[in-house]
């Protein structure tokens, strides 16, 4: 590995497609929790990258890593949700949550047109508070899985 001028890491094609299978792997195996919390890194890591290349003056970088964290919103986090589960409050909490990440993605597109890393760190904040939410989530279902097993004997 070695890095460009901009300090980005640059990969070699070998090195690309054995990170690729990694990754691959991890996706094929994960819980839908775990996928989500993913998406939520991932996005995450394009808004940091993107708050690098901002300070570093690296204009493509920074729209390159800030269109990825859109990508990552919309193709897979907004795209995720599923507003025929749980009734009316699973519909209304669907609802919430697209609207939402539409607004993340506007502070992303803002804080890009602006080169604000006050809007970066609003929408990483938004999405982080998020991330906690379903982190919370998913260990009570945990608790609560554990606890029917046990009852059960």
């Amino acid at each position: 590995m070695y890095t460009s001028s901009a300090a980005t890491p640059v990969l070699n094609p070998g090195a690309r497609a054995y990170a690729r299978v990694g990754i691959e792997s991890a996706v094929m195996s994960a819980s839908p929790q775990q996928l989500l919390s993913m998406l939520f890194d991932g996005a995450k890591a394009a808004i940091s990258m993107a708050r690098h290349h901002m300070a570093s003056g690296d204009t493509v970088a920074k729209g390159n890593a800030i269109s990825k964290a859109v990508s990552i919103i919309d193709s897979g986090l907004k795209a995720s949700l599923d507003p025929d589960a749980g009734g009316s409050a699973g519909a209304e909490l669907a609802a919430n949550l697209s609207s939402l990440y539409d607004y993340i993605n506007q502070r992303l597109l803002y804080a890009n047109l602006r080169n604000d890393p006050g809007l970066l760190d609003e929408a990483d904040r938004l999405l982080e508070n998020i991330a906690s939410a379903w982190r919370e989530i998913s260990v009570t279902q945990n608790h609560a899985a554990a606890s029917d097993r046990s009852a059960r004997g």
